[in-house]
């Protein structure tokens, strides 16, 4: 049962993937592909635990971690860019 769960979150995930890569190569302005890489990155980060999981690998965790925070100041900077209209 468990498998079949991580399973069917794995392939949501993909779905979830395909739909932020089409905004983000489409996305109308600027801030949609900005919001479009970040989901791209959360569910880059989601990838890596399932995989965690799967592969029964702590280590992997901890790069989950460094991932999301490295995206995390890596939105803020564009974020930040943006804002000031450059």
């Amino acid at each position: 049962m468990v498998e079949t769960l991580i399973t069917l979150a794995a392939i949501l995930a993909g779905a979830a993937f395909l739909m932020a890569l089409y905004r983000f190569l489409q996305g109308p302005s600027s801030a949609d592909r900005v919001v479009a890489f970040d989901v791209m990155t959360i569910i880059g980060i989601t990838g890596i635990v399932l995989v965690a999981y799967m592969e029964g690998r702590g280590i992997y965790l901890d790069v989950a971690l460094v991932y999301a925070l490295l995206s995390f100041l890596g939105v803020i900077a564009v974020a930040r860019y943006l804002e000031r209209g450059y």
